[in-house]
C-alpha cells in the first residue's frame, strides 16, 4: 500500500470488550497463563536479519503531537536493541495503540490484534510508552521479579486493598541480570498508598538508593531486551533521549 494510505489504514477486527487488568496495567491474557512471559512462545519471531519486527498501528484519534511521542518511543528500541518497529500493512499480528481507559498493555505476544492502551491524558509520554512496550515485549515490572526480597520491602499493611495482587512476586527469568532500581518497569516508593506522600508501599533494603523516578529505559532494562531476544551488541548511549528529527509517517 501507499505510504499514504498506511497512515490513515483503519485495523479490522478490534475488540469489541475490554479486557480484565491485572497488576495495574497489565491485560489478563486469554489465550494463556502469561506467568513468566520471558520464555519462548510469548516472545515476537525473528527475522533472517536478525530483526524482530513488529508492525504497529496508532490511532487516528490521537493528535500530531501525541503521534509524535509514540513514534519517538518507538525508535528509541531501533537504536539500542534488534527490535524494529513498522507500520502494519495486513499482517496477522501486530499491536494497536489506541487511547483507552488509563495505561496498559498485554504481557508478551499474544497473537492477533494486539492493544496497548495509551489514554491522551496521562499516558503519552516517552518512559509511560517504553513501559506498556516493555510489557507487550515480554517483561514484568521490576519490583515483582523473583528476588525482589533481597533488594526492597514490601509493605502490605500500606497499600490499597484491591491494589495488593500488584505486588505479588512472579517467577520471572531474570536473564542473569541484576535487580534494577532505575528500571522504567519499577514502582514508585508510595504507589498504591493509602496514604500518598506518608506512608510508603516499598522501600529500598539500601537506605541510600533511590527508585521508582525513570524517565527512559535503563541500561539494563535495554540489555533485558537484548538478552531475551539474543540481539547483537549494541552501543548504549548514555543518553536516550536526544532530538529526533524529522519525524514523519515513516518509522
Amino acid at each position: 500500500l501507499p505510504v499514504r494510505h498506511i497512515c490513515t489504514l483503519s485495523p479490522a477486527g478490534r475488540q469489541k470488550r475490554g479486557p480484565v487488568i491485572t497488576d495495574d496495567d497489565i491485560a489478563q491474557s486469554r489465550r494463556r497463563n502469561a506467568v513468566p512471559c520471558t520464555s519462548r512462545g510469548c516472545t515476537w519471531s525473528k527475522g533472517s536479519n536478525g530483526n524482530v519486527v513488529i508492525p504497529v498501528f496508532i490511532s487516528n484519534s490521537y493528535s500530531w503531537a501525541e503521534r509524535r511521542v509514540i513514534i519517538r518511543s518507538l525508535l528509541t528500541f531501533h537504536r539500542t536493541t534488534c527490535i524494529r518497529f513498522v507500520w502494519w500493512r495486513g499482517q496477522s499480528d501486530y499491536i494497536y495503540f489506541f487511547p483507552g481507559s488509563g495505561c496498559w498493555s498485554y504481557l508478551g505476544r499474544q497473537g492477533g490484534l494486539q492493544l496497548i492502551s495509551l489514554n491522551r491524558f496521562g499516558c503519552v509520554y516517552l518512559p509511560i510508552v517504553q513501559h506498556e512496550v516493555l510489557h507487550a515485549l515480554g517483561f514484568h515490572h521490576e519490583h515483582v521479579r523473583s528476588d525482589r526480597d533481597d533488594y526492597v520491602r514490601i509493605i502490605f499493611r500500606n497499600i490499597q486493598e484491591d491494589k495488593k495482587r500488584n505486588f505479588r512476586r512472579v517467577n520471572t527469568n531474570n536473564l542473569n541480570t541484576p535487580y534494577d532500581y532505575n528500571s522504567v518497569m519499577h514502582y514508585s516508593t508510595y504507589a498504591f498508598s493509602i496514604s500518598p506522600g506518608e506512608l510508603q508501599t516499598i522501600t529500598a533494603r539500601n537506605s541510600n538508593v533511590e527508585f521508582g523516578q525513570a524517565t527512559e529505559m535503563s541500561r539494563k532494562d535495554i540489555r533485558r531486551v537484548n538478552r531475551l531476544y539474543q540481539c547483537s551488541e549494541f552501543k548504549i548511549k548514555t543518553k536516550l533521549s536526544e532530538h529526533l528529527a524529522d519525524i514523519t509517517c515513516n518509522l
